[in-house]
């Protein structure tokens, strides 16, 4: 059902210096932030050879990151976002198994302008999936 990582989104605490790490220090090619007022984020791509890492900084006082960098101040992995041909097969089957899917489980257009699901981390390892229909 998964295809190929599409990308691995770690949140940060200043958005600025990461990318700029990533530019400078590693020499990737780093995007410009884009703001995604309807899940709380601004973010910035860095493009990789074979896949891509999402950089993640909380938008506004509501913002799921936030969250998330208060327990993690340091910042650190937030999710891992793979491909899906059919986003509503997906979500049917993976419920269908018992997999939990975040946010009422109607898909959201995410950063690349696609529709993207979450499931549950408790129910993949405790690691927040991503699901992007390409």
């Amino acid at each position: 059902m998964i295809g190929r990582l599409n990308h691995v989104a770690i949140a940060v605490p200043d958005l600025k210096a990461a990318a700029a790490q990533y530019r400078d220090t590693l020499g990737a090619s780093v995007g410009a932030p884009q703001d995604e007022p309807e899940h709380g984020v601004t973010v910035v791509f860095i493009e990789l050879p074979n896949t891509k890492i999402e950089l993640l900084y909380p938008l506004g006082e509501g913002s799921p990151i936030a969250g998330f960098l208060e327990k993690n101040p340091g910042g650190g992995i937030h999710h891992i976002c793979y491909e899906v041909d059919d986003i509503h097969a997906a979500r049917d089957r993976l419920a269908a198994e018992g997999a939990r899917v975040l946010g009422g489980g109607e898909p959201k257009i995410g950063a690349h302008g696609k529709p993207v699901l979450f499931l549950h981390p408790k129910d993949f390892n405790g690691c927040l999936i991503e699901l992007e229909q390409v």
